[in-house]
């Protein structure tokens, strides 16, 4: 119970725009609820899987992208302590009266001191979501938040979920799909038809290849979330990804030849991007 509390007073210091508002908690019947700020526009989830019909265009998707960039940009390096989120996805992103988004539910958030190795945990977290490993190891690092958040583009880019069943005994990995369009010489497939034709092509794509990026299985090949954000904004262009060799093994639990060549000569290259880089930087360590 102290160490809960303890954490609840943490994290409810933590003041960012794109960050529900940890207002407390209370215990009932022996449960422990967290109270957070109203979203009165419910979460992101339900506009991209649920409703169909009435799905945030581009411009609004966008919007929200760069909001929740922001805000695990300043849990991972901002703030006191390094936060890690744990369990990044669109149902714990909500939206505000004027539809921005806001990363909520840090009911498996865990926090340590900048410069010191977090420790081991079980492994919590939703599937599809999971850096490879973060369940080998059972270490929770900026990271693996940076994988999720790539499952998190991908997912808001294409509209479709992480791991969908095809069949009773087959289920299709979404990063597996959007990298056989890139594969093929035509990322903008993966994206969501209900998107219409009144979004911009160049920001759409440079999600779906962040989003390919933020998804290596080897941490060491994704970006911080800072660099994340600076793609994003327009900061730092994104390096170039079409003369790439391909092998057709898999992205998330496989080992891709291609991608991973493109991803070491992107850490090199991306580094002239920043204005510090030390070694560990250069390799885009998650840790970061």
């Amino acid at each position: 119970m102290r160490e809960f509390v303890a954490e609840i007073v943490s994290i409810g210091r933590l003041r960012h725009r794109n960050l529900v508002q940890l207002l407390g908690y209370c215990r009932r019947k022996g449960e422990l609820l967290l109270v957070y700020d109203y979203m009165p526009n419910g979460s992101l989830d339900k506009y991209l899987h649920d409703q169909p019909k009435v799905a945030l265009n581009w411009r609004q998707r966008f919007r929200v992208i760069k909001g929740v960039a922001s805000g695990l940009f300043y849990l991972h390096g901002e703030w006191d302590q390094v936060v890690v989120h744990r369990d990044v996805k669109a149902s714990n992103v909500l939206l505000d009266g004027e539809l921005n988004g806001r990363l909520g539910d840090f009911g498996l958030a865990r926090l340590y001191d900048h410069g010191t190795d977090p420790q081991t945990t079980h492994v919590v977290g939703t599937l599809g979501y999971l850096a490879p490993e973060h369940t080998r190891t059972g270490k929770a690092t900026p990271s693996t938040d940076v994988f999720a958040f790539g499952a998190f583009l991908l997912e808001v880019a294409c509209g479709r979920r992480p791991i969908e069943a095809k069949s009773p005994t087959e289920d299709v990995i979404l990063v597996d799909w959007v990298y056989s369009c890139w594969s093929n010489g035509d990322i903008m497939e993966a994206k969501d038809p209900n998107l219409g034709s009144g979004y911009e092509a160049e920001e759409v794509e440079l999600v779906l290849k962040l989003g390919l990026l933020c998804s290596h299985s080897e941490p060491e090949a994704r970006p911080t979330m800072r660099q994340v954000l600076q793609f994003l904004e327009g900061d730092v262009p994104f390096p170039e990804m079409s003369s790439l060799s391909l092998t057709s093994s898999g992205l998330t639990f496989g080992h891709r030849q291609g991608f991973d060549d493109y991803a070491m000569s992107y850490s090199s290259s991306v580094c002239k991007g920043f204005s510090h880089c030390s070694v560990a930087d250069s390799l885009l360590s998650g840790g970061r």
